[in-house]
């Protein structure tokens, strides 16, 4: 059987499961396939586990829109008000002693400088940024991909998510390897040929064009890679399902 017709089988049957006997046995069939979200318990879980089992088989490989120059917005919205002193004072130093902090299931922990980060191959895109709350706006992000410096690092072949941390330790998120290692998964640090503003996450951010916007936290200094989300926060995968929204918000 080819990957695509087994691809195609498995969606089937969830959906399939879904229509006749209810989510709770199209979760099983998730679970069997280890496509199961950490937010997978309450209420919504059955509902949240088909949807992420479901768009790995279906778009794991995918690509997200991408829009030509002309259509990048004016203005844009949600630029961040500053942050506290800590964060001021990197600021005021031009990010000199910012550093990337990448620890976990890694061959070699390393701290990346920004210029560092900047020094390696980039990749850009115009991409959309949607955000839940209603708002959205296209622009261009210049970063390098996260999958290059994974590899630097060297992951660990068990390794199952990436969970990243802003210097405001209120945000925090993960991802798993499909998105961490897609070619349009960027450590953004330049925005419309530019130097990403303070305002909009520089001097890093996270970058998935395949999420919505609160999966791409500003500010980050900091990942983990894991195989396990159950030891970070309440367990349910990041920030957000502990606010009340969905760990993984594909679009």
């Amino acid at each position: 059987m080819t990957q695509l017709s087994r691809r195609k089988l498995i969606v089937s049957g969830l959906a399939a499961t879904a229509g006749v006997t209810g989510l709770g046995v199209a979760a099983y069939l998730a679970d069997k396939y280890g496509l199961v979200p950490p937010d997978h318990g309450g209420l919504y879980g059955p509902g949240e586990t088909l949807t992420y089992a479901t768009q790995r088989l279906l778009t794991r490989h995918s690509l997200a829109r991408e829009f030509s120059r002309s259509q990048i917005s004016k203005p844009l919205p949600n630029e961040m008000p500053p942050l506290r002193d800590e964060f001021k004072r990197f600021e005021a130093a031009g990010f000199t002693d910012w550093r990337l902090s990448v620890e976990g299931l890694v061959d070699q922990p390393t701290s990346f400088s920004v210029a560092q980060i900047k020094s390696y191959p980039s990749r850009t895109h115009i991409t959309e940024i949607a955000c839940e709350e209603g708002w959205s706006y296209i622009a261009e992000w210049i970063g390098t991909p996260l999958s290059h410096v994974l590899n630097l690092v060297g992951v660990q072949s068990h390794a199952r998510y990436v969970v990243y941390y802003s210097i405001d330790p209120e945000w925090w998120e993960s991802m798993d390897m499909a998105d961490a290692l897609h070619p349009q998964t960027l450590l953004a640090y330049g925005m419309n040929g530019e130097e990403l503003p303070v305002g909009f996450g520089g001097p890093l951010r996270m970058r998935l064009p395949r999420q919505l916007g609160y999966k791409n936290v500003k500010f980050i200094n900091r990942l983990v890679i894991t195989d396990n989300l159950k030891r970070f926060g309440k367990g349910l995968g990041s920030a957000a399902p502990e606010a009340g929204y969905a760990w993984y918000a594909g679009i």
